[in-house]
């Protein structure tokens, strides 16, 4: 056979795996919410929800033993302030977790009864803040509001005792060092602008193998050995078209879903955007490409539908960790550190907020690319290998049959 027939046999076997995985995605409910509608609504709804980037009115309860003046000012500055809301007085600290219990509000700020008198005293007093840390944006809002409120009363009693004769002198007592407070990269310091660009990302790859490992169990599911290659079909003739197909069929998807992901999501909630197209094609070519074959690879590990569920949905909060977002990667030991390295997330994710929220040209990411072309070439080869030993499989059971 010439060089050319097998040329075109090749491309007409990769065409016929393409068109059936296509079919796959169509067809089959499971794949299609994975592949289709998960990455275009989720990072909708996930956005939304966080779209206001803080929590303001956040309900408290006062525990005021005090009952001086002094507390009674802090109760209200606190009150005043825009991101806590007195809602409930309690007599004592029981009462006051009853109400946190009933979920009525967030946290109590618990002013012990001595605290105008340590104060009178010139002596340090002390005011408790307890805080439902079932999320942490409520606790954020209770904590810094009861932390702001308290330095600008110190400052007060600072100036009162100060004996100066000009407000410049005031100023002065109060902040000798004058520090603008500037939060870089995220300017309106909300949580949705430090997360969810990492949380795109990781969409991205857990929907694609979510999506290839469902269409792996289903073959095999038909399959009357059980195999995910069947022992009747002739045009499983060679490993690369079966994992060229495949591969071709979920990049023309992802091409359109990357794009959507990385830069129509962050404008539509005005998360930080300061890539331009190009940049973020470089970053997402190799990204889509690295996810593609670890999908691939790991489908053949799925024996049934719902085990690749069980496992990559499993791993998603661990590998957004993982990837130094919402953790410092230098806090992390180093075995961990090594385990993310196995998964095109942590770098896909760190190239794309370098870019896309911090600033960075294309050339300050390149260890970033590197890698991520690095996994797009293991884990080919890794698919082939896997793909390979199904071949003999099928070979070994169309034997027996």
């Amino acid at each position: 056979m010439s060089i050319y027939h097998k040329i075109r046999e090749f491309l007409d076997d990769t065409a016929y795996f393409w068109w059936e995985e296509v079919k796959q995605v169509i067809h089959d409910e499971g794949v299609f919410l994975f592949v289709i509608v998960v990455p275009l609504v989720y990072p909708l709804l996930y956005s939304w929800i966080y779209n206001n980037e803080a929590v303001h009115e956040v309900p408290v309860v006062v525990v005021d033993q005090s009952k001086s003046e002094l507390s009674r000012q802090f109760i209200r500055d606190c009150n005043a302030s825009p991101d806590v809301k007195v809602v409930f007085y309690a007599e004592d600290l029981d009462e006051a977790k009853s109400l946190v219990s009933r979920q009525l509000v967030k946290g109590i700020y618990f002013i012990p009864s001595d605290f105008a008198t340590r104060v009178t005293r010139m002596e340090q007093a002390a005011i408790s803040v307890y805080c439902d840390m079932s999320l942490m944006l409520t606790y954020k809002a209770i904590y810094q509001t009861a932390m702001v409120e308290s330095q600008r009363m110190g400052a007060g009693i600072r100036i009162k005792l100060a004996g100066n004769y000009t407000s410049r002198e005031d100023a002065v007592s109060i902040q000798p060092l004058k520090v603008d407070d500037v939060a870089i990269f995220n300017p309106s310091g909300g949580y949705g602008s430090c997360i969810l660009p990492g949380v795109l990302m990781l969409i991205l790859q857990q929907t694609l193998a979510l999506g290839i490992g469902m269409s792996a169990g289903t073959a095999r599911e038909r399959n009357r050995n059980g195999q995910l290659i069947p022992t009747d079909n002739e045009r499983y003739r060679g490993v690369y078209r079966v994992v060229s197909g495949k591969a071709l069929c979920y990049t023309m998807i992802y091409a359109v879903m990357g794009a959507y992901l990385s830069m129509v999501v962050p404008r539509l909630f005005s998360f930080p955007s300061l890539a331009d197209g190009v940049d973020l094609f470089f970053i997402m070519l190799p990204y889509v490409l690295a996810c593609v074959f670890f999908g691939i690879t790991v489908s053949c590990l799925v024996r049934y539908r719902e085990n690749v569920m069980l496992i990559m949905v499993f791993v998603s909060v661990p590998l957004l960790f993982l990837s130094g977002v919402s953790w410092p990667q230098s806090s992390m030991p180093g075995f961990w550190q090594g385990v993310s390295w196995l998964f095109p997330s942590t770098f896909g994710i760190r190239a794309y907020v370098k870019v896309n929220s911090m600033g960075a040209n294309i050339n300050q990411v390149i260890p970033e690319l590197r890698i991520l072309w690095l996994h797009a070439a293991l884990y080919f080869a890794a698919a082939c290998l896997v793909y390979q030993h199904q071949f003999r499989l099928a070979k070994r059971y169309g034997n027996n049959a």
